[in-house]
């Protein structure tokens, strides 16, 4: 009896002993679930609107991961800081799926979605002073309505920009797109403050991309908004930019007002809002410029007759060669040539004693357009 009792307690001694080895100390507290600040806003602003932009969060303030996503609060001041948000600009809804909790160690964190908010200036939020700024914060909260905090703090200025003209119109020329539009009154001149028409232009793709030259750089053109020019906004009334463009492409073009600060620090730009969109479809059917200068001379004398013909280049950049033409007294011209003359010049020994020649020659591009003939030169043949 007395060694199943010795058994017994020794027994029961080693129970508590292992149960005391689990104890590993007081238990946890539960998570508040706060989300962790975001720390990745972005601020942009164009005209009166600025978009805001920041990752939703995926983790909390303890380190655990986000399982439900409460709304969040946008924040605005005209302060250069903000501690609270106080009366909160807006509350966006939580997201339509909260980040879950990976199911194993192995698995990565889950990918932070984006999110947007837009905010439109009313007048009164604009100054005059280039120094002058709104400063944002959001603060995300749990399903309780509870945050942890503000994210990190973005700046955009508050100077107010000029309206884009509303009469951009765009006409064909040979030399390009010729833009014009009616240029509003720049405002008065201040230190460190600039204003610029800045004009975008977007290509469309196009069946004839090869016939482009289908380099590199056109390549990335296509279908994006690249800068043309900026052209200074300069007195108020009409005004103009020559698109030296490349031919057989569609065109889009738009204008925007951009406000210029100069700091210390850093120069600010600040586009308003756009013009409406023109668009301009590039067909060539320019001819180039008229050949001048043609002079024919005979020459033979001991030998079977020719006529020479010279005259002045022409300097258009897409030309291809030139045709030459010869007529005999009341004669319809004759084209001579089969293919394009690439040279100023020509000799005609298709001729015959006795007989008087005149000639002219046209100048004919890459896509085939043919300038009218030349003024006419006659020479003899002895």
């Amino acid at each position: 009896m007395s060694g199943l009792l010795t058994k017994t307690l020794a027994l029961a001694s080693l129970c508590l002993i292992l149960s005391g080895c689990a104890q590993t100390g007081p238990p946890l507290p539960p998570s508040l679930e706060l989300p962790k600040p975001p720390t990745d806003l972005r601020a942009t602003r164009k005209g009166n609107t600025v978009t805001l932009t920041w990752s939703e969060p995926t983790q909390t303030t303890d380190r655990q991961s986000v399982r439900y996503l409460g709304p969040t609060l946008i924040c605005r001041s005209s302060e250069p800081d903000i501690t609270t948000c106080g009366n909160a600009l807006a509350m966006v809804p939580p997201p339509t799926t909260a980040a879950r909790k990976p199911e194993k160690k192995s698995q990565q964190r889950p990918t932070p979605e984006l999110e947007t908010f837009t905010d439109t200036l009313y007048p009164k939020l604009e100054s005059d002073d280039p120094d002058a700024e709104l400063t944002y914060a959001v603060e995300v909260l749990n399903r309780n309505s509870r945050g942890a905090g503000l994210s990190n703090r973005v700046q955009v200025p508050a100077i107010t920009t000029l309206l884009a003209p509303d009469d951009l119109a765009a006409k064909l020329t040979d030399d390009g797109v010729d833009l014009t539009w009616t240029s509003a009154a720049e405002p008065p001149a201040r230190p460190g403050v600039q204003y610029r028409y800045r004009i975008y232009r977007k290509r469309e793709g196009s069946s004839n991309d090869a016939a482009a030259g289908n380099r590199p750089e056109n390549k990335k053109e296509k279908n994006k908004d690249i800068i043309a020019a900026e052209v200074p906004v300069g007195p108020a009334g009409p005004a103009h930019f020559l698109d030296p463009i490349e031919w057989e492409n569609t065109y889009e073009y738009r204008i925007t007002a951009v406000t210029v600060l100069t700091r210390p620090e850093r120069q600010l730009q600040v586009e308003g809002d756009d013009s409406p969109q023109v668009r301009v479809v590039a067909h060539d059917v320019f001819p180039p410029s008229v050949p001048s200068g043609l002079q024919a001379v005979y020459s033979g004398e001991g030998q079977k007759p020719f006529i020479d013909l010279i005259w002045a280049p022409v300097p258009n950049a897409d030309l291809a060669g030139y045709n030459v033409y010869r007529s005999e007294g009341n004669a319809a011209p004759v084209k001579l040539n089969s293919e394009l003359v690439k040279s100023p010049s020509y000799r005609d020994a298709a001729v015959t004693s006795g007989k008087a020649y005149t000639y002219s020659v046209s100048a004919v591009d890459v896509r085939n357009n043919e300038s009218q003939q030349s003024e006419a030169a006659t020479e003899s043949v002895p």
